[in-house]
């Protein structure tokens, strides 16, 4: 049997145009899927590409456009510095960021940062090799995003909303949620709260706020705050050194956030205290591991699949040259057993 010769390979768009019969701008709109060339046309040049194993050259593409198809994801960690990208919070966010980037065609540029000075975002954002960035959280750089959102336009940031400032952010009403957290917690006839949380962060900041909020209008009952890391190789020592200080001195705990709340919880369990019989405790995010812990967590839910949604599809706007405005979510108190 005679060997069946394979069609030999091709190297640019004018080889594909001459083998098709039709115009290199014809082939280029063809390859895009562009509706300017009929069906039948685009699929038979599209056809023909795959046949002799040629791909157009992105690199090529996105210097005429002017795009490279790139946007960065950075993670700021200026208090922080130990936390990690595996943090829950991190993961579950980036995931759906993840999902929804990809899903438009574009591709991820992961940036973890412990700035050392402040223009680290500036060499993010200026490096040329972004469309656009995604900043998942503050931390206590909330000044050099504001001055970099100055020149930056297709910059958003999950973090929190300040009255009059520049920089276009997603996310919840912290202040509102760390009230509906210690509301929970007085309804439940506590009197004596802690609250656990690193409030050098604008978030954590506000969400203590919003718990000495609630607490004026019971003037019986105490709030006592006390710094805690949300790294995870330093938070169980911290909230142990509290829980030892506090020595039964609290009946219930405001937490910064779902981890948080969860290492309280186990660090009780562990002294005999029981939970939420004696201490009752809040979380904060509402991550897929509340509901797989005993006993379940009560939280105060940010809905990060829609910020995540939202954080895009206002990128998105800002890099077609709209002014998108800042989208400030309601939480969601998730009442189960720990509260």
């Amino acid at each position: 049997m005679d060997d069946v010769k394979k069609p030999g390979k091709i190297r640019n768009i004018a080889e594909l145009a001459r083998i098709a019969g039709v115009s290199a701008g014809t082939v280029s709109r063809a390859l895009a899927d562009k509706s300017l060339v009929n069906k039948e046309t685009r699929e038979r040049i599209q056809a023909l590409a795959r046949e002799h194993g040629f791909r157009p050259n992105q690199m090529a593409r996105r210097l005429r456009t002017q795009q490279t198809g790139v946007i960065g994801v950075v993670i700021p960690l200026g208090h922080e510095r130990r936390q990690h990208i595996s943090d829950p919070f991190f993961m579950t966010l980036f995931g759906y960021l993840a999902d929804e980037l990809t899903e438009s065609g574009h591709d991820l540029m992961l940036s973890r940062v412990i700035p050392g000075d402040d223009e680290w975002l500036d060499r993010i954002v200026d490096s040329g090799m972004l469309d656009g960035a995604l900043v998942i959280g503050q931390s206590n750089q909330f000044d050099v995003i504001e001055r970099v959102a100055q020149h930056y336009r297709p910059l958003v940031v999950w973090g929190s909303h300040r009255e009059g400032q520049i920089q276009c952010t997603v996310g919840v009403d912290n202040a509102a949620g760390g009230a509906l957290a210690a509301r929970r917690l007085l309804a439940r006839g506590a009197k004596r709260l802690a609250f656990f949380g690193d409030t050098n962060g604008p978030e954590i900041a506000e969400r203590l706020l919003g718990a000495q909020q609630a607490l004026s209008a019971a003037p019986d009952a105490t709030l006592r705050s006390f710094p805690t890391h949300l790294a995870s190789d330093e938070m169980a020592n911290q909230i142990a050194s509290h829980l030892q200080d506090l020595d039964g001195q609290i009946d219930g705990i405001v937490c910064a956030s779902d981890i948080i709340a969860m290492t309280t919880i186990r660090l009780l369990h562990e002294r005999g205290i029981a939970v939420p019989e004696q201490v009752a405790v809040t979380g904060f995010d509402d991550l897929p591991l509340a509901t797989r812990m005993v006993p379940q967590l009560t939280t105060v839910r940010q809905d990060i699949a829609a910020g995540a949604r939202a954080m895009v599809d206002t990128l998105r706007r800002r890099i077609a040259g709209e002014d998108a405005a800042s989208t400030i979510m309601q939480p969601e108190l998730i009442q189960r057993e720990s509260a």
